[in-house]
């Protein structure tokens, strides 16, 4: 019998090669409708009439689903680190499919992402699943994950009433903190709120009690609060440096608040935990590398230390990011 953690282990996976490939779907898609209409970045909507970037949308919807259920079977410090396999993905693709390239630093970049993960999932720890939704309450109701939460919130409301107005616009940490606090209170309680559909699927309902009803409230408002003071981060800041912090904050938040709530490290050894940790540093070097490869790129026009020279690459890349970031560090 397949375990838990193996299935998640695959969803995750799944999700990555879906969102990576719809990156460079929905970019083709963008590409064509700018060959026969005003491009989007200038406002531009012909690329709503592309089949191209209709199928990477539809790709990316996949994605994030297979990444909703993963929550479900395998532990938060499993999924989300694999999240950054979709950016090896689209690295590769566009390379093969769009003809941009990747310098050969990106290469170490994508070789650390996936020992990273490698590590990760040898050293992830079997999580036992709720039988009920009022075990998670139980969970998200203990004292240490109530301090998290509170401290989570105290957070946030001095990052929105008292240094956004002063430097949110000058400092990227500002806007992109409140999206990495809240986004760890999102991914738990998209969890929680997976484990209640499962398990009403199979026959035991969960939607009559009021706690399930909670978490999807509380998920509704921290995925539009994420989306808002991202869209503010985007807006005032380089996206190649957006991404990259986001993705560090987001993902280690989102494993502090799993691991504290669903006690993920509760029946595993120190060397494993260590493992775990290295693996995770790994991962995130990996990705902080192929993002610096963005900006080598747009600066080494001459093309030298690429695969090959492309100017396409260079007036795209922004857009790109944009991208990226925006569908990716959401829910992974």
């Amino acid at each position: 019998m397949v375990s838990d953690n193996v299935e998640g282990l695959i969803l995750a996976v799944s999700s990555s090669a879906f969102i990576g490939t719809s990156f460079i779907l929905k970019k083709k898609g963008l590409q064509r409708a700018a060959t026969f209409g005003t491009p989007a970045g200038f406002g531009g909507y012909s690329y709503l009439l592309e089949p191209f970037w209709w199928a990477g949308m539809v790709a990316m919807l996949i994605g994030e689903i297979a990444n909703f259920v993963a929550y479900v079977y395998a532990p938060a410090v499993l999924v989300t680190p694999l999240g950054a396999l979709s950016i090896i993905i689209s690295a590769v693709l566009a390379h093969f499919m769009l003809k941009e390239c990747l310098p050969k630093l990106g290469i170490l970049g994508c070789v650390c992402c996936i020992v990273g993960s490698v590590v990760i999932v040898l050293h992830a720890p079997q999580e036992q699943s709720p039988s009920s939704v009022l075990e998670i309450w139980a969970l998200a109701t203990q004292p240490a994950f109530l301090i998290y939460v509170s401290a989570t919130l105290s957070i946030v409301m001095t990052l929105i009433f008292h240094f956004e107005p002063r430097y949110g616009q000058s400092n990227v940490l500002v806007y992109l903190g409140i999206c990495s606090l809240i986004g760890s209170l999102t991914v738990v309680s998209i969890k929680a709120i997976g484990i209640s559909i499962k398990l009403t699927l199979e026959g035991i309902n969960q939607l009559t009690y009021p706690q399930s009803w909670f978490f999807f409230t509380v998920a509704a408002i921290c995925v539009i609060m994420q989306l808002n003071y991202l869209n503010k981060a985007l807006d005032s800041f380089n996206a190649a440096i957006v991404s990259p912090i986001y993705y560090v904050m987001f993902t280690t938040l989102t494993i502090v608040a799993s691991a504290i709530m669903f006690k993920d490290w509760s029946d595993q050894d120190a060397s494993s935990i260590v493992s775990e940790i290295c693996g995770f540093i790994t991962v995130l070097s990996g990705t902080i590398i192929l993002h610096a490869t963005r900006e080598l790129e747009q600066a080494n026009s001459s093309g030298r230390g690429t695969w090959c020279t492309s100017v396409e690459a260079q007036r795209s890349a922004e857009e790109e990011d944009l991208i990226t970031v925006h569908n990716s560090y959401l829910f992974t």
